[in-house]
């Protein structure tokens, strides 16, 4: 069975070193929270918000080994008054848990994007949130 797993995170500028280990540091997260093995990985979609163009987030995905994972890189709807500079995954696992039992995790202002998952006893700078 497949399952999706969402994530965001923030940067606070538009450089390539800001927007890898940001998206490297939230992969982290992603597949410690839900004990992920690169194997079962079918894809991952990755997004930034329009002010973010010095990198594509794919690229931290392929830095830490995911060479044989489709990824593809978009850009976000430029709404106004919205959060920016912020980057957001979506990964689709191959999984015998439920959709109940993933893992969504939120850091630094990105917590913002889903405050329903986000738990009283989370730390609001740095956000792992069941569904």
């Amino acid at each position: 069975m497949v399952r999706g797993v969402r994530g965001a995170t923030t940067v606070e500028r538009d450089d390539a070193e800001s927007i890898l280990s940001a998206t490297e540091e939230l992969v982290r997260e992603v597949v410690a929270a839900n004990g992920i093995a690169s194997e079962d990985v079918a894809s991952a979609l990755f997004t930034v918000t329009p002010d973010l163009r010095a990198e594509f987030p794919a690229a931290a995905a392929r830095r830490m080994g995911w060479t044989m994972v489709p990824l593809l890189n978009f850009t976000e709807i430029g709404v106004p008054g919205r959060l920016e500079k912020c980057i957001r995954i979506l990964v689709h696992v191959n999984t015998d848990k439920s959709q109940a039992e993933m893992v969504h995790v939120y850091l630094r202002e990105a917590v913002a994007l889903r405050p329903d998952l986000v738990t009283p006893t989370t730390p609001v700078a740095r956000s792992t949130t069941p569904q």
